[in-house]
Protein backbone atom coordinates (compact mmCIF):
# COMPACT_ATOMS: atom_id res chain seq x y z
CA UNK A 1 0.00 0.00 0.00
CA UNK A 2 1.10 3.10 -0.95
CA UNK A 3 0.35 6.83 1.12
CA UNK A 4 -0.20 10.12 -0.18
CA UNK A 5 -0.34 13.26 2.51
CA UNK A 6 -2.86 16.25 1.56
CA UNK A 7 -2.83 18.80 3.63
CA UNK A 8 -5.56 20.48 5.81
CA UNK A 9 -5.98 23.33 8.06
CA UNK A 10 -5.75 21.08 10.97
CA UNK A 11 -2.54 19.55 9.84
CA UNK A 12 -1.81 16.57 8.00
CA UNK A 13 -4.31 14.17 6.75
CA UNK A 14 -3.13 10.95 5.32
CA UNK A 15 -5.50 8.78 2.54
CA UNK A 16 -4.33 5.85 1.09
CA UNK A 17 -4.53 5.54 -2.34
CA UNK A 18 -3.51 2.29 -4.27
CA UNK A 19 -0.13 2.80 -5.83
CA UNK A 20 -0.47 7.08 -7.01
CA UNK A 21 0.46 8.02 -9.74
CA UNK A 22 3.65 10.40 -9.23
CA UNK A 23 4.19 14.05 -11.50
CA UNK A 24 7.85 13.93 -10.84
CA UNK A 25 10.53 11.28 -9.78
CA UNK A 26 13.94 11.92 -9.00
CA UNK A 27 15.87 8.78 -9.21
CA UNK A 28 18.99 7.37 -8.89
CA UNK A 29 20.40 10.53 -7.02
CA UNK A 30 21.96 10.46 -3.31
CA UNK A 31 18.81 11.95 -1.24
CA UNK A 32 19.78 13.61 2.09
CA UNK A 33 16.26 14.37 3.67
CA UNK A 34 17.24 16.60 6.51
CA UNK A 35 15.00 13.94 9.09
CA UNK A 36 17.62 13.15 12.35
CA UNK A 37 19.91 10.03 11.57
CA UNK A 38 17.45 8.95 8.70
CA UNK A 39 20.03 7.07 6.06
CA UNK A 40 20.72 8.37 2.60
CA UNK A 41 17.79 7.26 0.43
CA UNK A 42 18.36 6.89 -3.71
CA UNK A 43 14.43 8.71 -4.97
CA UNK A 44 12.30 11.28 -4.14
CA UNK A 45 8.67 10.85 -6.15
CA UNK A 46 6.35 14.20 -6.28
CA UNK A 47 2.47 14.43 -7.09
CA UNK A 48 0.51 17.46 -6.59
CA UNK A 49 3.04 19.69 -5.28
CA UNK A 50 3.91 17.34 -2.24
CA UNK A 51 6.22 14.43 -1.26
CA UNK A 52 4.31 11.46 -2.81
CA UNK A 53 7.59 9.11 -1.12
CA UNK A 54 11.08 8.56 -0.25
CA UNK A 55 12.99 5.41 -0.79
CA UNK A 56 14.80 3.32 -3.08
CA UNK A 57 15.09 3.69 -7.24
CA UNK A 58 13.09 0.38 -7.17
CA UNK A 59 10.78 1.37 -5.17
CA UNK A 60 9.74 4.55 -6.75
CA UNK A 61 9.23 2.58 -10.16
CA UNK A 62 5.40 1.78 -8.84
CA UNK A 63 4.55 5.52 -8.52
CA UNK A 64 5.45 5.87 -12.39
CA UNK A 65 2.63 6.34 -14.95
CA UNK A 66 2.29 7.91 -18.70
CA UNK A 67 2.22 11.21 -17.26
CA UNK A 68 5.02 10.67 -14.71
CA UNK A 69 8.37 12.81 -15.84
CA UNK A 70 11.39 10.46 -14.24
CA UNK A 71 14.71 12.52 -13.86
CA UNK A 72 18.13 10.28 -13.70
CA UNK A 73 20.10 11.70 -11.72
CA UNK A 74 23.54 9.63 -12.49
CA UNK A 75 24.77 9.73 -8.10
CA UNK A 76 23.70 13.91 -7.56
CA UNK A 77 22.67 15.05 -4.45
CA UNK A 78 18.92 15.92 -3.65
CA UNK A 79 18.20 17.96 -0.12
CA UNK A 80 15.75 20.45 0.54
CA UNK A 81 15.52 23.43 -0.90
CA UNK A 82 17.49 26.03 0.45
CA UNK A 83 15.22 28.72 2.75
CA UNK A 84 17.26 32.18 3.43
CA UNK A 85 16.05 33.49 6.53
CA UNK A 86 17.20 36.88 6.41
CA UNK A 87 17.22 38.49 2.87
CA UNK A 88 16.25 41.98 1.74
CA UNK A 89 14.80 40.74 -1.41
CA UNK A 90 13.54 43.39 -3.11
CA UNK A 91 16.22 45.80 -2.58
CA UNK A 92 18.68 43.69 -3.91
CA UNK A 93 16.37 42.57 -6.94
CA UNK A 94 16.78 46.28 -7.45
CA UNK A 95 20.11 45.84 -7.36
CA UNK A 96 20.51 43.91 -10.63
CA UNK A 97 19.52 46.65 -12.85
CA UNK A 98 22.05 49.44 -10.74
CA UNK A 99 26.23 49.43 -10.92
CA UNK A 100 26.80 46.61 -8.92
CA UNK A 101 30.60 46.98 -7.26
CA UNK A 102 30.55 43.33 -5.34
CA UNK A 103 33.76 41.66 -5.36
CA UNK A 104 35.64 44.73 -7.29
CA UNK A 105 38.43 45.56 -4.92
CA UNK A 106 40.63 48.17 -5.77
CA UNK A 107 39.72 51.64 -6.17
CA UNK A 108 40.63 52.17 -10.07
CA UNK A 109 38.52 49.19 -10.66
CA UNK A 110 36.11 50.37 -9.10
CA UNK A 111 35.72 53.64 -10.60
CA UNK A 112 36.17 52.24 -13.91
CA UNK A 113 33.20 50.32 -13.39
CA UNK A 114 31.54 53.12 -12.45
CA UNK A 115 32.62 55.21 -15.47
CA UNK A 116 32.08 52.27 -17.78
CA UNK A 117 28.92 52.27 -16.17
CA UNK A 118 27.55 55.99 -16.80
CA UNK A 119 28.87 55.60 -20.41
CA UNK A 120 26.34 53.13 -21.40
CA UNK A 121 23.60 54.77 -19.32
CA UNK A 122 23.65 58.33 -20.58
CA UNK A 123 20.05 58.68 -20.26
CA UNK A 124 20.43 58.04 -16.39
CA UNK A 125 19.46 61.23 -14.60
CA UNK A 126 21.43 59.23 -11.13
CA UNK A 127 24.07 56.69 -11.49
CA UNK A 128 22.97 54.62 -8.45
CA UNK A 129 24.15 51.28 -6.98
CA UNK A 130 26.15 49.62 -4.50
CA UNK A 131 28.17 46.51 -3.16
CA UNK A 132 31.28 47.97 -2.39
CA UNK A 133 33.46 46.57 0.60
CA UNK A 134 35.02 48.74 3.47
CA UNK A 135 38.46 46.46 2.91
CA UNK A 136 38.75 48.02 -0.66
CA UNK A 137 39.72 51.16 -0.55
CA UNK A 138 43.12 52.47 0.59
CA UNK A 139 44.59 52.01 4.32
CA UNK A 140 40.69 50.63 5.09
CA UNK A 141 39.28 54.20 4.97
CA UNK A 142 35.83 55.25 3.89
CA UNK A 143 35.09 56.49 0.40
CA UNK A 144 35.38 60.05 -0.35
CA UNK A 145 33.34 62.50 -2.52
CA UNK A 146 36.89 63.08 -4.52
CA UNK A 147 37.03 59.13 -5.11
CA UNK A 148 33.66 59.77 -7.23
CA UNK A 149 34.31 62.93 -8.13
CA UNK A 150 37.21 61.74 -10.39
CA UNK A 151 34.67 59.47 -12.60
CA UNK A 152 31.83 61.13 -12.58
CA UNK A 153 31.03 65.49 -12.31
CA UNK A 154 28.12 66.02 -14.38
CA UNK A 155 25.49 63.87 -12.13
CA UNK A 156 24.72 63.07 -8.99
CA UNK A 157 26.06 59.97 -7.74
CA UNK A 158 25.00 57.37 -5.00
CA UNK A 159 26.45 54.56 -4.43
CA UNK A 160 25.84 51.87 -0.63
CA UNK A 161 28.06 50.06 1.30
CA UNK A 162 27.41 46.51 0.68
CA UNK A 163 25.57 46.47 3.87
CA UNK A 164 24.00 48.97 2.99
CA UNK A 165 24.86 51.13 6.19
CA UNK A 166 27.01 53.26 4.66
CA UNK A 167 26.52 55.36 1.18
CA UNK A 168 28.81 57.42 -0.97
CA UNK A 169 28.04 60.16 -2.32
CA UNK A 170 29.42 62.65 -4.99
CA UNK A 171 29.80 66.17 -4.44
CA UNK A 172 26.86 67.10 -6.99
CA UNK A 173 24.64 64.45 -4.96
CA UNK A 174 25.46 66.43 -1.66
CA UNK A 175 24.86 69.81 -3.21
CA UNK A 176 21.18 68.90 -4.93
CA UNK A 177 21.07 67.42 -0.54
CA UNK A 178 22.26 70.76 0.21
CA UNK A 179 25.00 69.46 2.91
CA UNK A 180 27.36 71.90 3.37
CA UNK A 181 30.10 72.69 5.38
CA UNK A 182 29.58 71.52 8.93
CA UNK A 183 26.24 69.78 8.71
CA UNK A 184 25.18 68.15 11.83
CA UNK A 185 22.93 65.01 11.43
CA UNK A 186 19.71 64.67 13.92
CA UNK A 187 18.99 61.17 14.00
CA UNK A 188 20.89 57.53 13.85
CA UNK A 189 23.70 57.83 11.43
CA UNK A 190 26.36 61.02 10.70
CA UNK A 191 27.39 62.78 7.73
CA UNK A 192 31.15 62.36 7.91
CA UNK A 193 32.69 65.66 7.62
CA UNK A 194 36.52 66.21 7.33
CA UNK A 195 38.33 67.17 10.64
CA UNK A 196 40.42 69.81 8.98
CA UNK A 197 37.62 71.76 6.32
CA UNK A 198 34.23 70.69 8.16
CA UNK A 199 33.03 69.69 4.91
CA UNK A 200 31.20 66.54 4.20
CA UNK A 201 33.53 63.40 2.92
CA UNK A 202 30.95 62.34 0.57
CA UNK A 203 30.19 59.26 3.32
CA UNK A 204 27.23 59.11 4.93
CA UNK A 205 26.63 56.48 7.75
CA UNK A 206 22.91 54.67 8.24
CA UNK A 207 19.89 57.03 8.86
CA UNK A 208 21.96 60.33 7.10
CA UNK A 209 21.80 58.28 3.87
CA UNK A 210 18.04 59.06 3.78
CA UNK A 211 19.35 62.92 2.89
CA UNK A 212 20.86 61.97 -0.57
CA UNK A 213 18.20 58.52 -0.80
CA UNK A 214 15.69 60.60 -0.83
CA UNK A 215 16.31 62.31 -3.90
CA UNK A 216 16.43 59.45 -5.86
CA UNK A 217 13.83 59.18 -8.84
CA UNK A 218 10.89 56.62 -7.94
CA UNK A 219 11.12 53.20 -9.78
CA UNK A 220 7.99 52.89 -11.48
CA UNK A 221 5.47 49.70 -10.54
CA UNK A 222 6.22 48.07 -13.87
CA UNK A 223 9.92 48.21 -13.20
CA UNK A 224 9.99 47.11 -9.28
CA UNK A 225 7.75 44.12 -10.25
CA UNK A 226 10.16 43.32 -13.72
CA UNK A 227 13.37 43.53 -10.73
CA UNK A 228 11.61 41.29 -8.54
CA UNK A 229 10.78 38.71 -11.13
CA UNK A 230 14.00 38.88 -12.03
CA UNK A 231 15.83 38.35 -8.38
CA UNK A 232 13.47 35.14 -8.26
CA UNK A 233 14.83 33.53 -10.90
CA UNK A 234 18.35 34.19 -9.70
CA UNK A 235 17.43 32.99 -6.14
CA UNK A 236 15.96 29.74 -7.79
CA UNK A 237 19.27 29.12 -10.32
CA UNK A 238 20.71 29.07 -6.14
CA UNK A 239 18.50 26.52 -5.05
CA UNK A 240 16.47 29.19 -2.86
CA UNK A 241 13.24 28.22 -2.89
CA UNK A 242 11.78 30.13 0.18
CA UNK A 243 13.08 33.59 1.90
CA UNK A 244 11.88 35.25 5.09
CA UNK A 245 12.51 38.68 4.02
CA UNK A 246 13.51 40.77 7.31
CA UNK A 247 11.77 44.28 5.88
CA UNK A 248 8.81 45.24 4.50
CA UNK A 249 5.68 47.59 4.30
CA UNK A 250 2.50 47.17 2.54
CA UNK A 251 3.53 47.89 -0.86
CA UNK A 252 5.88 45.70 -1.17
CA UNK A 253 3.65 43.12 0.27
CA UNK A 254 1.20 44.01 -2.68
CA UNK A 255 4.26 43.85 -5.21
CA UNK A 256 4.82 39.94 -4.49
CA UNK A 257 0.80 39.37 -4.80
CA UNK A 258 1.12 40.93 -8.26
CA UNK A 259 3.69 38.63 -9.41
CA UNK A 260 1.82 35.63 -7.56
CA UNK A 261 -1.27 36.23 -9.30
CA UNK A 262 0.58 36.49 -13.00
CA UNK A 263 2.40 32.90 -11.45
CA UNK A 264 5.45 34.05 -11.36
CA UNK A 265 5.70 33.91 -7.49
CA UNK A 266 7.99 30.74 -7.72
CA UNK A 267 9.63 30.88 -4.20
CA UNK A 268 8.02 31.36 -0.69
CA UNK A 269 7.62 34.81 0.74
CA UNK A 270 7.56 35.67 4.75
CA UNK A 271 7.51 39.13 5.06
CA UNK A 272 8.67 40.87 8.35
CA UNK A 273 7.21 44.35 8.20
CA UNK A 274 9.78 46.79 9.09
CA UNK A 275 9.08 48.55 12.84
CA UNK A 276 10.58 52.24 13.08
CA UNK A 277 10.05 54.42 16.18
CA UNK A 278 7.11 56.75 14.83
CA UNK A 279 5.55 52.97 13.29
CA UNK A 280 4.63 50.81 16.12
CA UNK A 281 1.85 52.45 17.30
CA UNK A 282 -1.04 50.53 17.88
CA UNK A 283 -3.10 51.75 15.24
CA UNK A 284 0.15 50.18 12.66
CA UNK A 285 0.23 47.07 14.57
CA UNK A 286 -3.62 46.20 14.09
CA UNK A 287 -3.17 46.99 10.42
CA UNK A 288 -0.64 44.49 10.51
CA UNK A 289 -2.42 42.11 12.27
CA UNK A 290 -4.91 42.29 9.32
CA UNK A 291 -2.58 42.19 6.51
CA UNK A 292 -1.32 38.78 8.79
CA UNK A 293 -4.76 37.27 8.12
CA UNK A 294 -4.93 38.52 4.63
CA UNK A 295 -1.14 37.32 3.68
CA UNK A 296 -1.54 33.80 4.86
CA UNK A 297 -0.85 31.41 1.92
CA UNK A 298 1.88 29.09 1.27
CA UNK A 299 3.40 31.28 -1.19
CA UNK A 300 2.92 34.61 0.24
CA UNK A 301 2.66 35.29 3.79
CA UNK A 302 3.10 38.41 6.42
CA UNK A 303 4.70 36.42 9.27
CA UNK A 304 6.86 38.91 11.71
CA UNK A 305 7.71 42.45 12.76
CA UNK A 306 11.35 43.18 12.62
CA UNK A 307 13.38 46.16 14.58
CA UNK A 308 16.95 47.33 14.01
CA UNK A 309 18.74 48.98 17.59
CA UNK A 310 22.32 49.47 16.02
CA UNK A 311 24.24 49.56 13.12
CA UNK A 312 27.70 47.86 11.74
CA UNK A 313 31.31 47.41 13.20
CA UNK A 314 33.25 48.57 9.63
CA UNK A 315 31.20 52.26 10.30
CA UNK A 316 31.35 52.12 14.30
CA UNK A 317 27.23 52.48 14.21
CA UNK A 318 27.20 48.84 15.91
CA UNK A 319 26.65 49.25 19.70
CA UNK A 320 29.51 48.16 21.78
CA UNK A 321 30.21 47.34 25.61
CA UNK A 322 33.78 49.10 25.47
CA UNK A 323 34.97 51.84 22.76
CA UNK A 324 36.62 49.90 20.02
CA UNK A 325 39.63 49.02 19.39
CA UNK A 326 41.10 50.67 16.54
CA UNK A 327 41.64 54.22 18.41
CA UNK A 328 38.55 55.73 17.28
CA UNK A 329 37.54 56.41 20.84
CA UNK A 330 33.82 55.64 20.39
CA UNK A 331 31.59 52.72 21.03
CA UNK A 332 28.50 53.06 18.47
CA UNK A 333 25.16 53.91 20.15
CA UNK A 334 21.66 52.62 19.68
CA UNK A 335 18.99 53.36 17.42
CA UNK A 336 16.32 53.22 19.53
CA UNK A 337 15.99 53.94 23.59
CA UNK A 338 15.81 50.83 25.07
CA UNK A 339 12.39 51.79 27.30
CA UNK A 340 10.72 52.79 23.94
CA UNK A 341 12.05 49.39 22.13
CA UNK A 342 10.99 47.38 24.97
CA UNK A 343 7.69 49.06 25.39
CA UNK A 344 7.12 48.26 21.74
CA UNK A 345 8.22 45.34 21.60
CA UNK A 346 6.21 44.00 24.00
CA UNK A 347 3.18 45.73 22.11
CA UNK A 348 3.99 43.61 19.14
CA UNK A 349 4.44 40.38 21.06
CA UNK A 350 0.79 40.89 22.65
CA UNK A 351 -0.28 41.08 19.30
CA UNK A 352 0.64 37.51 18.92
CA UNK A 353 3.70 38.45 16.55
CA UNK A 354 6.80 37.08 16.14
CA UNK A 355 9.70 39.64 16.39
CA UNK A 356 13.39 39.62 14.58
CA UNK A 357 16.05 42.13 16.07
CA UNK A 358 18.99 43.71 14.23
CA UNK A 359 21.94 43.39 16.84
CA UNK A 360 25.47 43.45 15.41
CA UNK A 361 27.55 44.79 18.44
CA UNK A 362 27.89 42.98 21.96
CA UNK A 363 25.91 45.42 23.56
CA UNK A 364 23.14 45.60 21.51
CA UNK A 365 23.16 41.75 21.60
CA UNK A 366 22.43 42.15 25.86
CA UNK A 367 20.17 45.23 24.68
CA UNK A 368 17.60 42.77 22.74
CA UNK A 369 17.98 39.68 24.84
CA UNK A 370 16.89 42.17 27.89
CA UNK A 371 14.20 43.06 25.74
CA UNK A 372 12.50 39.55 25.41
CA UNK A 373 13.26 39.15 28.80
CA UNK A 374 10.90 41.91 29.62
CA UNK A 375 8.35 40.40 26.50
CA UNK A 376 8.34 37.72 27.92
CA UNK A 377 7.42 38.84 31.98
CA UNK A 378 5.07 41.31 30.85
CA UNK A 379 2.55 38.75 28.30
CA UNK A 380 4.07 35.51 29.76
CA UNK A 381 5.49 32.45 28.02
CA UNK A 382 4.40 31.35 24.68
CA UNK A 383 6.16 29.78 21.30
CA UNK A 384 7.05 32.98 20.18
CA UNK A 385 10.36 32.13 18.39
CA UNK A 386 11.83 35.27 18.82
CA UNK A 387 15.12 36.16 16.81
CA UNK A 388 18.26 37.96 17.33
CA UNK A 389 19.53 38.79 13.52
CA UNK A 390 23.59 39.16 12.96
CA UNK A 391 24.66 38.74 16.56
CA UNK A 392 28.77 39.42 14.97
CA UNK A 393 29.80 39.73 18.66
CA UNK A 394 28.66 39.59 22.00
CA UNK A 395 29.55 38.94 25.41
CA UNK A 396 30.48 35.47 27.22
CA UNK A 397 27.51 36.39 30.17
CA UNK A 398 25.26 36.26 26.88
CA UNK A 399 25.54 33.41 25.91
CA UNK A 400 23.40 31.22 28.06
CA UNK A 401 20.62 33.52 27.61
CA UNK A 402 19.37 32.74 24.47
CA UNK A 403 18.44 29.13 24.78
CA UNK A 404 16.94 29.90 28.39
CA UNK A 405 14.95 32.54 26.84
CA UNK A 406 14.13 30.27 23.27
CA UNK A 407 15.34 33.03 21.28
CA UNK A 408 16.65 32.29 17.77
CA UNK A 409 20.32 33.11 16.43
CA UNK A 410 19.69 34.31 12.74
CA UNK A 411 22.99 34.66 11.23
CA UNK A 412 24.93 35.03 7.85
CA UNK A 413 27.78 33.17 7.48
CA UNK A 414 28.58 35.22 4.74
CA UNK A 415 29.33 37.73 6.63
CA UNK A 416 32.04 36.08 8.47
CA UNK A 417 34.00 36.01 4.91
CA UNK A 418 37.34 36.01 5.52
CA UNK A 419 37.94 38.41 2.47
CA UNK A 420 36.03 41.39 3.66
CA UNK A 421 36.99 41.10 7.60
CA UNK A 422 39.61 43.41 7.81
CA UNK A 423 38.20 46.32 8.71
CA UNK A 424 35.93 44.41 11.42
CA UNK A 425 38.68 42.57 12.73
CA UNK A 426 40.44 45.72 13.81
CA UNK A 427 37.72 47.49 14.99
CA UNK A 428 36.43 44.76 16.65
CA UNK A 429 39.69 44.61 18.83
CA UNK A 430 41.66 40.94 19.72
CA UNK A 431 39.47 40.15 23.09
CA UNK A 432 36.60 40.44 20.94
CA UNK A 433 37.39 38.16 18.41
CA UNK A 434 37.49 35.20 20.72
CA UNK A 435 33.36 35.31 20.43
CA UNK A 436 33.36 36.81 16.24
CA UNK A 437 30.63 35.54 14.61
CA UNK A 438 30.18 32.95 17.59
CA UNK A 439 27.94 29.97 15.80
CA UNK A 440 29.66 27.07 17.42
CA UNK A 441 29.44 28.76 20.92
CA UNK A 442 25.71 29.20 20.85
CA UNK A 443 25.44 26.01 19.06
CA UNK A 444 27.09 24.51 22.14
CA UNK A 445 25.04 26.25 24.82
CA UNK A 446 21.76 25.09 23.46
CA UNK A 447 20.58 27.99 21.20
CA UNK A 448 19.11 26.93 17.48
CA UNK A 449 20.77 28.44 15.26
CA UNK A 450 19.68 29.68 11.73
CA UNK A 451 21.42 30.39 8.43
CA UNK A 452 20.79 33.14 5.84
CA UNK A 453 22.59 36.14 3.37
CA UNK A 454 21.57 39.23 4.34
CA UNK A 455 21.43 40.27 0.57
CA UNK A 456 21.99 42.74 -1.09
CA UNK A 457 24.15 43.40 2.48
CA UNK A 458 26.42 40.65 1.99
CA UNK A 459 28.79 39.03 -0.46
CA UNK A 460 26.85 36.59 -2.26
CA UNK A 461 23.27 35.47 -2.41
CA UNK A 462 24.63 31.92 -2.67
CA UNK A 463 23.77 29.81 0.06
CA UNK A 464 26.59 27.43 -1.21
CA UNK A 465 29.44 29.71 -0.12
CA UNK A 466 27.60 30.75 3.13
CA UNK A 467 27.55 26.60 3.85
CA UNK A 468 31.23 27.28 2.76
CA UNK A 469 32.09 29.71 5.14
CA UNK A 470 29.98 28.34 8.08
CA UNK A 471 31.78 24.88 7.66
CA UNK A 472 35.41 26.58 7.00
CA UNK A 473 35.57 29.76 8.13
CA UNK A 474 38.44 30.13 5.29
CA UNK A 475 38.76 31.69 1.99
CA UNK A 476 37.96 30.34 -1.20
CA UNK A 477 40.99 30.66 -2.73
CA UNK A 478 42.85 29.24 0.43
CA UNK A 479 44.89 33.01 1.22
CA UNK A 480 45.15 34.18 4.74
CA UNK A 481 43.38 34.85 7.16
CA UNK A 482 42.26 30.99 6.34
CA UNK A 483 40.92 29.27 9.28
CA UNK A 484 39.77 32.03 10.70
CA UNK A 485 38.77 32.00 14.38
CA UNK A 486 38.17 28.33 13.64
CA UNK A 487 36.82 27.04 16.89
CA UNK A 488 33.31 28.68 15.83
CA UNK A 489 32.71 26.32 12.80
CA UNK A 490 30.17 23.96 12.93
CA UNK A 491 29.63 20.59 10.94
CA UNK A 492 28.29 20.32 7.64
CA UNK A 493 25.26 18.95 9.13
CA UNK A 494 24.75 22.21 10.75
CA UNK A 495 25.23 24.48 8.25
CA UNK A 496 22.77 22.14 5.79
CA UNK A 497 20.20 22.36 9.10
CA UNK A 498 20.64 26.17 9.35
CA UNK A 499 19.24 26.77 5.03
CA UNK A 500 16.71 24.13 5.78
CA UNK A 501 15.29 22.55 8.43
CA UNK A 502 16.13 25.07 11.51
CA UNK A 503 15.23 27.88 8.80
CA UNK A 504 11.36 25.96 8.44
CA UNK A 505 11.11 26.01 12.21
CA UNK A 506 12.29 30.00 12.36
CA UNK A 507 8.73 30.55 10.42
CA UNK A 508 6.57 27.94 12.40
CA UNK A 509 6.81 26.08 9.20
CA UNK A 510 8.48 22.27 10.27
CA UNK A 511 5.66 20.51 9.82
CA UNK A 512 5.28 21.03 6.28
CA UNK A 513 8.83 22.21 4.94
CA UNK A 514 12.71 22.06 4.91
CA UNK A 515 12.61 18.41 4.58
CA UNK A 516 11.98 15.32 2.43
CA UNK A 517 9.04 13.65 3.97
CA UNK A 518 6.02 12.07 2.81
CA UNK A 519 3.43 14.78 3.05
CA UNK A 520 5.86 17.70 2.98
CA UNK A 521 6.07 20.42 0.32
CA UNK A 522 7.59 19.63 -2.49
CA UNK A 523 10.44 22.07 -2.83
CA UNK A 524 13.90 20.27 -3.91
CA UNK A 525 17.22 20.82 -4.95
CA UNK A 526 19.65 18.96 -7.09
CA UNK A 527 23.25 19.58 -6.61
CA UNK A 528 25.88 18.76 -8.84
CA UNK A 529 28.04 16.88 -5.86
CA UNK A 530 27.41 15.21 -2.73
CA UNK A 531 28.73 17.69 0.06
CA UNK A 532 29.36 15.00 2.10
CA UNK A 533 32.09 13.53 0.31
CA UNK A 534 34.00 16.20 -1.13
CA UNK A 535 36.99 18.15 0.61
CA UNK A 536 35.39 20.86 2.77
CA UNK A 537 37.63 23.28 1.05
CA UNK A 538 35.85 22.69 -2.12
CA UNK A 539 32.43 23.28 -0.81
CA UNK A 540 31.86 26.74 -2.56
CA UNK A 541 32.23 25.08 -6.10
CA UNK A 542 29.18 22.72 -5.35
CA UNK A 543 26.43 23.97 -8.06
CA UNK A 544 22.83 23.11 -8.36
CA UNK A 545 21.56 21.36 -11.49
CA UNK A 546 17.89 21.41 -10.62
CA UNK A 547 15.26 23.47 -8.24
CA UNK A 548 11.82 22.15 -7.58
CA UNK A 549 9.38 24.55 -6.10
CA UNK A 550 5.71 22.99 -5.10
CA UNK A 551 6.29 20.29 -7.25
CA UNK A 552 7.11 22.08 -10.50
CA UNK A 553 10.89 22.15 -11.79
CA UNK A 554 11.91 26.23 -12.01
CA UNK A 555 15.35 25.91 -12.71
CA UNK A 556 16.95 23.47 -14.49
CA UNK A 557 20.88 24.44 -15.26
CA UNK A 558 21.77 24.73 -18.82
CA UNK A 559 23.23 22.22 -21.25
CA UNK A 560 22.68 19.73 -18.33
CA UNK A 561 20.86 16.45 -18.07
CA UNK A 562 20.59 16.51 -14.21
Amino acid sequence: MSFYYRATLFGLLTIPTALAQADLILTNGRVWTGVERARMEQAVAIKDGRILAVGTSRAMKVHSGSATRTIDLSGKFVMPGFNDSHIHFSGGSDRLTEIDLTGICTLPAIQKKIADYASEHPEATWIRGGGWEYTCFPEGRLPTREDLDAVITSKPAFLSAYDGHTGWANSKALEFAGLGKGYKFEGFGEVVLDPQTQLPTGCLKEGAQGLVRRLLPRRTRAERLASLEAGVKLANSLGITSLQNASGDEDEVELYEELQKAAKLTLRAAIAMSAGQMTTSLDAILRWAELRTVYAGPMLKVAAVKFAIDGVVESHTAAMLDLYADGSKVSGRLSWDEDAYQQAMIRVDKAGFQIYTHAIGDRAVRVALDGYEAVRKYNGQRDSRHRIEHIEVMSARDVPRFAALGVMASMEPIHCDPDTVGVWSKAVGPERLKLAFPWRTLEKAGARLVFSSDWPASISLDPIRGIHNAVNRQTVDGKPPAGWIPEQRVSLETALRGYTTSAAYAEFEEMRKGMLKPGYLADVIVLDRDPFTIPSAQLHSLRVKLTVVDGSVVYEAANSKP
